[in-house]
This record gives C-alpha cells, sequence and structure tokens, in this order.
C-alpha cells in the first residue's frame, strides 16, 4: 500500500537569507556561458513542442565521449529515472514471485549508499536487500561476500556507488570488475561523482554485458535544475530501457544544455581541478584541528568531529549560517557530510570550524 511506504528525504532546502549552502553536493560554479546561452537561446516558440522522444543528438554525443555506440546510451530524467528503470527492466514485484525463486524480485546494495535505492525497490514491490560495507566503507572482497553468504550472487539487481556516497571513498576498477565478474545478475555501478574520482569504471560496461554505468549531469556539470542523466550498457539492456520509460522523458531545455555541456568540456575539467583542491584544503585544515576526515574521491567529505556529537556541531554550524548534512544511522551518526562549495565557502566554513573549537576550548 502507497500509505506504507517511505519516501526518499532529500537534503534541506535553506529558506534562512544567506545561509551556505553543503549539504546537497551540488557544484558550487555556474555551467559555462555557452550553456546559459544555448539555454536562453533555446527558450523561443519550440516551447510549444515536444522534444526529442529519446534524446537521439544528445545519445549520439555522449556515444563519441565514450566511444561506444548510440546504441549503448539511454538518457534519463536525471539518473534516478535510469535507475528506476533499470528496477522495472530486471526486477519482479516480489508478490508475484514463489519464495523460492525470492532472488527475481530482489534488488541489493552494499550500504551506506545512496538512500534512494531501498526506495526505489519498496516503489516497485521488490526486496530490498542491504549488505554492509566494511566498516571503514571499503568494497568486501568477493570470498569474504561467498563466506559470508549475505551477498546474493544471483539477485535480481545488484548496485554499486562507486566513489560511494556518503563516504567519499573511491573503488579501483579491479576490484569493481572482480565483483561484477563474480556476479551472474546485472550490476549496476552508479557513478554520479566519477569526475572528482582517479578512476572509473565505464570500460566495464562495454566489457560486460551485465553491467551497467550511471552517469549523472548533475554533480559535476552543475545542471542539477535540468534533470539529465543517462547510462552506458549493452544495446539489449538499453533497448528495454526504451520500452519502460515515460514518454518524452527528457525535457527539451535539459537536453539542449546536456549537449552543450559537452561541447564546453576544458570549461567543466577546471572546474573539476578547483573542487579537488578546495576538497584538499578542507580535508587538510579540518585534520589539523582534531576532526577524522576519510579521503574522498567527490566533492564532499565524510568527517567525524572532536567534542561534542555531530549532530551538535550541525546545529552550531547552522547556528552559523552554514548547513551541512549528518545522518541518523548508527554507522553515519558519528560524522557530518560536507559538500566542497567554493573557496570562500570553504573559508567561511573553515572559520566558523575554528570559532566553535576555540569556545568549547
Amino acid at each position: 500500500m502507497v500509505r506504507d511506504l517511505h519516501a526518499y528525504v532529500p537534503g534541506e532546502q535553506p529558506k534562512i537569507r544567506g545561509l551556505i549552502k553543503l549539504n546537497t553536493n551540488e557544484n558550487p560554479y555556474p555551467p559555462a556561458p555557452a550553456v546559459l546561452r544555448a539555454v536562453r537561446k533555446a527558450t523561443d516558440a519550440r516551447l510549444r513542442l515536444y522534444p526529442n522522444p529519446a534524446s537521439a543528438p544528445l545519445r549520439e554525443k555522449l556515444a563519441r565521449l565514450h566511444g561506444c555506440a548510440p546504441a549503448n546510451i539511454f538518457v534519463g530524467n536525471g539518473s534516478d529515472e535510469v535507475l528506476a528503470c533499470l528496477i522495472r527492466v530486471f526486477v519482479e514485484p516480489g508478490a508475484a514471485v514463489p519464495a523460492r525463486h525470492a532472488a527475481r524480485a530482489t534488488v541489493q546494495y552494499l550500504w551506506p549508499c545512496y538512500s534512494l535505492y531501498p526506495v526505489l525497490a519498496e516503489t516497485h514491490g521488490a526486496r530490498a536487500h542491504a549488505v554492509p560495507l566494511e566498516p571503514d566503507f571499503a568494497l568486501p572482497a568477493v570470498e569474504k561476500l561467498r563466506r559470508g553468504r549475505s551477498w546474493r550472487f544471483n539477485a535480481a539487481l545488484s548496485l554499486i556507488t562507486t566513489p560511494n556516497a556518503p563516504s567519499g571513498r573511491g573503488y579501483s576498477t579491479p576490484e569493481l570488475e572482480a565483483l561484477c565478474v563474480a556476479q551472474r545478475g546485472p550490476v549496476v555501478l552508479d557513478e554520479a561523482y566519477v569526475d572528482f574520482a582517479r578512476d572509473h569504471a565505464l570500460p566495464l560496461a562495454l566489457r560486460h554485458p551485465h553491467v551497467i554505468v550511471t552517469r549523472t549531469f548533475s554533480k559535476s556539470y552543475s545542471l542539477c535544475f535540468q534533470r539529465v542523466g543517462y547510462c552506458v550498457a549493452h544495446p539489449d539492456v538499453v533497448a528495454a530501457l526504451d520500452k519502460v520509460r515515460d514518454s518524452y522523458n527528457v525535457n527539451g531545455l535539459g537536453q539542449v544544455a546536456a549537449m552543450a555541456t559537452l561541447d564546453n568540456l576544458p570549461y567543466y575539467r577546471r572546474n573539476f581541478a578547483r573542487v579537488i583542491q578546495t576538497r584538499e584544503r578542507i580535508r587538510r585544515e579540518l585534520s589539523g584541528m582534531g576532526w577524522d576526515v576519510l579521503p574522498s574521491d567527490t566533492n564532499f567529505l565524510l568527517a567525524r568531529p572532536p567534542g561534542p556529537p555531530a549532530s551538535e556541531w550541525l546545529a552550531r554550524l547552522r547556528a552559523r549560517k552554514i548547513l551541512v548534512r549528518w545522518f541518523s544511522s548508527q554507522q553515519l551518526a558519528p560524522f557530518l557530510r560536507i559538500t566542497v562549495g567554493s573557496d570562500a565557502e570553504a573559508g567561511a566554513l573553515l572559520r566558523a570550524v575554528a570559532a566553535i573549537r576555540r569556545r568549547e576550548g
């Protein structure tokens, strides 16, 4: 029943004037000027028309970028829609599956991860199956998963966030491939943050027919407002996704913005470098103030503050008009997740932390 479902809980959208928003992993830098011009130019009489139903021109550009065929590309209304469509394609609703065939209705994932996964599984009527990461958020080795018997190698769909959210930990392509090869069912590698990482696993989607790599224009490319995501997969998977997606699922301005983005990649690559540089500055300076900051391959940091609990630090930073993210689950409760903002925002965060520390001392 719908009344029993649990909705996804997004990061808070601030209503306080002047609040520095470091809680939803948005890129601190705007889209390229050429992208803004392309969107403005497209706000003309064509708004009365339907957009390209299959995002075909965007698929072609993405195929050229990734060295594959357009038939390997599926575009969705954000990578969230791509994930939802993958569940529709591969997972049977649990009520229709006998207990002995439970794997056919199972969506499994390594936890903690993107908290939308269990919501999508539950909405579809599937069985959500969470398997814990290592205490330091590392991927468990395949042999350990076999011994533990908690990971289901025949699950209908397996989801792996890489780099991991909310920890920020990156995973190497060889360790991801080892897990994918051992898996009998399809595996999704969710690379929402990959442009801030040292490694990426996209070749695995072109090497193994059961591996799908999802990406988004939101985090790296400053297009959260437009909601454009995609996956790279075997053509048979893409053809199945096209059968279950909504009609005209990607809005026209989003397609225009994404295509213009792909024409201006040097601008964004400079921004990736700026974010990484600021990330390392925040990590270094917080560590110097007694915080336990996990290594990150993303545009955010997971950090354990000293002294008062993380929930209290959340309130104290908010009182200084800085909004970060806190999760109440046992494994994450000691930490704050901090989005890497601009240099000015990073400076404000660090000054606030120092001031709170002095007050505590």
